[in-house]
């Protein structure tokens, strides 16, 4: 079993639209940053995670031909937008995609994307299957757990699948979702800035739950283009934390 990152910066991806700074220019690969998404995988089963503006880019990039379904943390554009790249899938497949989300996440779906819940030829059809935190949803022989998230105010998903946890656009992680974060052998965590806003963790956030939860390996991801070049920053970084870059693939059991 093995996850991917596809895709491991903020909403405005790294360069940034007319932005000169040193990560923005930097010639490193591992400063082009598509929208924050990824890819878990175990036995012949695949579930992308999160259908941002750069998911086209993502399957491509990962030679990605077949999907099981598709996992959406929250509905913020940078991991929704994408959606109706999935009609490939869908085609080739002949499937009505499974999507898996929180219920108000299900009902600005059928808002933003109403055109694919009608009989118009040629649609992403999607079946759109509402969860609830602690719920644990099909991964080939087995299951990812579904845990809450608190991207500022608003309840987000992040899950744990064998023993690697992914948790995007934190904030702060309640208690019992740290509970369910015990034991783990690595850590995928969201980290905007050095800063942090009021639904962002800052690098010192981060680390800090980092130290509280104790993998054996933490990636870092959700980057803005503010943390400085790749190189620069990971150099910064204490023992036992990286850097996560588009394409990163992380084992796990």
């Amino acid at each position: 079993m093995y996850l991917r990152l596809l895709g491991t910066a903020t909403s405005q991806g790294v360069p940034v639209i007319g932005c000169r700074c040193a990560a923005c220019t930097s010639s490193d690969p591992r400063d082009n940053r598509l929208r924050t998404a990824a890819i878990v995988c175990a036995d012949d089963a695949r579930i992308a995670v999160d259908a941002g503006p750069d998911f086209r880019a993502q399957m491509l990039a990962a030679r990605t031909d077949r999907l099981d379904g598709i996992l959406l943390t929250h509905e913020h554009n940078d991991h929704t937008a994408g959606i109706d790249d999935v009609r490939p899938f869908c085609f080739m497949q002949q499937i009505d995609m499974p999507v898996y989300c929180l219920p108000r996440v299900a009902r600005e779906l059928k808002e933003r994307f109403a055109y694919a819940f009608t009989d118009y030829p040629g649609v992403p059809k999607l079946d759109v299957r509402e969860v609830a935190f602690g719920d644990r949803i099909p991964l080939g022989s087995t299951t990812i757990e579904l845990l809450r998230v608190n991207h500022g105010k608003l309840p987000i998903l992040g899950f744990r699948v064998g023993d690697l946890a992914y948790l995007t656009d934190a904030k702060v992680l309640p208690e019992a979702s740290l509970d369910r974060l015990r034991g783990l052998e690595t850590l995928v965590i969201s980290c905007l800035n050095f800063h942090g806003t009021h639904s962002h963790l800052s690098v010192e956030e981060a680390l800090a739950y980092v130290d509280l939860l104790q993998p054996r390996r933490a990636v870092l991801f959700h980057l803005s283009h503010r943390l400085g070049p790749h190189a620069t920053f990971a150099a910064q970084l204490p023992a036992g934390v990286e850097l996560g870059y588009d394409g990163m693939k992380l084992m796990l059991r």
